[in-house]
């Protein structure tokens, strides 16, 4: 086997030359570099992680935990958190809970035994204490959340204000002439539902209009549970003009119960979705959207989080980062006379 030794004498540099270009901690010439990085390429040296974590205390591992790897907002999530872990020279390792709670203690559990330097975490729904965070972060391993904060807790969190953005959109669905407007949430358990369903019901207060409870429906941030949401409202006596839709996901299910009844958007019921994934440019109408900036929170949170690390001052008070978002106006939440009566 291949040691750090024999990649020096190769490449005609000091044993700690060769470290500095592996951990990239030390700035190193452009010359002494290249030979450093052609030697390890010659005699295919690996470095051995295990050992260097054990005399630094410090494993170069990121875990991240996300809720649904099928969502293309966590997926471009999980890109930026990697690009700015690599930039820093560490690995990020990648759980998936499918917004199972139990999944999410036990990948934190997971982390936690294999001495990540810290973590992100897009919390999975649920109403039990968030004790496992906490002791996590007892435990000196700094955490940061990323999109979702759990109640209660006090935590380094990248976010954005889900109450203005969800405000923002119904008020562009009451200026296109839509009084009779619905929305689709997510799960109650999380607070980004709670706070899009809170923008929307103060917006349409302020407008002077009714929210009627036969149009406010509680998915859960899948397609499936838009498309049964959807169909629930399509099958009522009573129609909205318009749905204000809480994530993308959903939005693709309403549209398929749309299909299934034979009716079109915009002209027998008008959308606005939160989430802007570039997929939604195929879909007609394209779809009016709130843009959230997913590869900045995974970029955005892992730079935090290694900020934490490396200074080691996981006691401070929380960071609390919120990121912009922007309403994309488009064909799907236009006012057309409707063509169901």
């Amino acid at each position: 086997m291949a040691t750090i030794k024999e990649v020096a004498k190769i490449a005609g540099v000091s044993v700690g030359t060769v470290s500095n270009v592996i951990t990239g901690s030390v700035t190193v010439g452009a010359d002494r570099k290249e030979r450093v990085l052609n030697a390890i390429r010659e005699i295919e040296y690996h470095p051995n992680h295990v050992a260097r974590s054990l005399k630094l205390q410090r494993t170069k591992m990121l875990g991240m935990i996300i809720s649904d790897i099928t969502n293309p907002f966590f997926s471009q999530m999980v890109r930026g958190a990697e690009e700015a872990a690599r930039k820093q020279n560490y690995l990020l390792l990648t759980f998936n809970t499918d917004d199972r709670f139990e999944r999410e203690e036990q990948a934190l559990s997971e982390l936690r035994s294999r001495r990540v330097d810290g973590i992100l975490l897009v919390v999975a729904p649920s109403q039990a204490k968030p004790s496992h965070i906490v002791e996590t972060l007892k435990a000196g391993i700094p955490v940061v959340c990323l999109d979702r904060i759990p109640p209660g807790l006090e935590v380094d969190s990248v976010t954005v204000d889900n109450i203005n953005a969800a405000r923002d959109c119904v008020r562009h669905l009451i200026a296109q002439g839509h009084r009779k407007i619905g929305i689709i949430t997510g799960t109650m358990a999380l607070q980004t539902a709670q706070q899009r369903l809170q923008g929307f019901e103060e917006t349409m207060r302020a407008a002077g209009l009714e929210v009627d409870r036969d149009w406010v429906r509680h998915g859960d941030f899948r397609s499936e549970s838009g498309y049964q949401m959807g169909r629930e409202i399509l099958l009522g006596k009573n129609l909205p003009t318009a749905l204000f839709i809480s994530n993308n996901l959903m939005a693709y299910g309403v549209l398929q119960a749309l299909d299934d009844f034979n009716l079109h958007c915009p002209g027998d019921l008008a959308i606005a979705t939160f989430d802007d994934p570039a997929i939604t440019q195929v879909f007609r109408p394209r779809l009016t959207a709130i843009s959230q900036p997913a590869y900045s929170f995974g970029y955005t949170g892992a730079e935090l989080l290694i900020q934490r690390i490396e200074s080691k001052k996981t006691g401070e008070s929380p960071i609390a980062i919120r990121l912009p978002t922007e309403l994309h106006i488009r064909e799907s939440s236009a006012f057309e006379p409707r063509t169901l009566q």
